[in-house]
């Protein structure tokens, strides 16, 4: 099982995003240069977080011409599992590979900090997890306020494409505990076959017990089950 990694220039949770597909999850991965135009046969790929040609325009948005985007959304409509965290989400919305757009948070600050998310639904990165289920996981962004038009929102709820929510450690949902103000709680989402995923927290930051914290490994393990069961 392989597992695509893609780094563009400005980013900068591509280590931590291949340690824990690698080391911890223990499937095969490898770098992908974002100048590529094609993908090594993967399995599933990730896009990571970081700041990609410095979040110059809006976050996400020159990425979405680089060569490789079209090995990357052929691989996505293909069915296979595609990751996009923090800035990978940002980049996937710009591809038109998920709906709405990743904002300034509400408050104008960058936010670095542990956030703590609900999951909401099933898909690739969530089967096996059940709804209601809460993770701790870090945050580290300014544009991380998720929006869209009413018609998407009721949409993503209505086919149960709202994979996190932004939550209080027992679960409930509060504006205290959305941490940069998106709409809904929207913490992450799923496209409409459930096997691309974005999602603004880093679990891939919070994957090992040595850190203080493993809850972001149950995503990881939820790919791997998929993976195998493929």
């Amino acid at each position: 099982m392989k597992v695509a990694v893609v780094v563009y220039p400005g980013s900068n949770a591509d280590w931590d995003a291949l340690h824990a597909v690698r080391d911890v999850l223990g499937l095969d991965a490898e770098y992908v240069f974002h100048k590529e135009t094609e993908l090594p046969s993967p399995d599933a790929v990730v896009i990571p977080g970081g700041f990609a040609y410095g979040d110059y325009l809006r976050a996400g948005a020159i990425p979405r011409f680089s060569p490789i985007t079209p090995a990357i959304v052929q691989l996505a409509e293909s069915g296979a599992p595609v990751l996009g965290i923090c800035n990978g989400f940002q980049i996937l919305t710009e591809m038109g590979l998920l709906p709405g757009a990743l904002t300034r948070n509400a408050h104008l600050r960058f936010e670095c900090r542990d956030a703590w998310v609900r999951v909401e639904s099933e898909g690739v990165f969530t089967r096996g997890l059940a709804p209601g289920h809460v993770l701790r996981l870090p945050i580290a962004h300014a544009e991380g306020r998720y929006q869209c038009d009413a018609e998407t929102l009721a949409r993503l709820n209505g086919e149960g494409r709202v994979a996190l929510r932004y939550c209080s450690p027992t679960g409930e949902l509060d504006d205290a505990s959305n941490p940069n103000g998106s709409v809904d709680h929207v913490a992450g989402i799923y496209n409409e076959q459930g096997n691309v995923l974005g999602l603004m927290p880093h679990p891939e930051r919070a994957a090992e017990a040595i850190l203080g914290n493993d809850d972001g490994l149950a995503l990881f393990e939820c790919l791997r089950a998929h993976l195998e069961a493929a």
